[in-house]
């Protein structure tokens, strides 16, 4: 079966209740914290253009994720990453997170892009992608993005410690500490470094 992992448009719309039911789902069994999501605010991102989608050949939900910008757009958060149950363990989560990487670096090229999360899955991904575990001091600051917070069972112990530090563990990924490496086939013409 073929998965199609794609920048979510207004045809996935649809999905947006069962996003939601996933996410809701997902936190119950793995008994940790997580945001409420509304339909309503899946339908703004991927109307926004700032969601990816997993779905398959036959037309069903297997994944989503989405990006949001904070702090003037100097943090993009990686957020609401879920595969539906019937598609865990086929690297779908991989290929999702890959996509919204890649979105946040072309809509944001020069923000710092972060996660929080509780599953050790999502980390190791995000190790792989170049993210190092921050305090959440490293973290935006803007007050909106911890609101988002509020829905979670365990708010009071971030409330509690002034937003410094919770259950989640702080992932970034600063583009700036990333070197570019320029394949050979770029460089000008080799007879430019010789005899100059």
């Amino acid at each position: 079966m073929k998965i199609n992992v794609c920048v979510a448009d207004e045809s996935h719309t649809r999905f947006a209740e069962t996003i939601c039911r996933e996410i809701y789902i997902s936190s119950l069994e793995r008994k940790t914290g997580i945001a409420k999501r509304t339909p309503e605010y899946i339908c703004g991102k991927i109307r926004a253009g700032k969601a990816v989608i997993a779905v398959t050949d036959d037309g069903d939900f297997a994944g989503f994720s989405y990006i949001e910008s904070w702090g003037g757009k100097s943090f993009v958060a990686n957020s609401g990453l879920i595969v539906a149950h019937a598609y865990r363990g086929m690297g779908v989560a991989k290929m999702i997170k890959e996509q919204t990487f890649l979105l946040s670096r072309r809509l944001f090229p020069e923000a710092k892009i972060f996660s929080i999360t509780t599953g050790a899955a999502v980390m190791k991904m995000n190790y792989e992608f170049g993210f190092r575990p921050v305090p959440f001091t490293e973290l935006t600051d803007d007050p909106e993005f911890w609101k988002g917070c509020e829905g979670c069972r365990h708010f009071e112990i971030l409330k509690n410690h002034d937003y410094k530090m919770c259950i989640c563990t702080g992932l970034l990924y600063d583009p700036k500490e990333h070197l570019t490496i320029h394949h050979p086939d770029e460089t000008t013409d080799s007879s430019d470094n010789h005899g100059q």
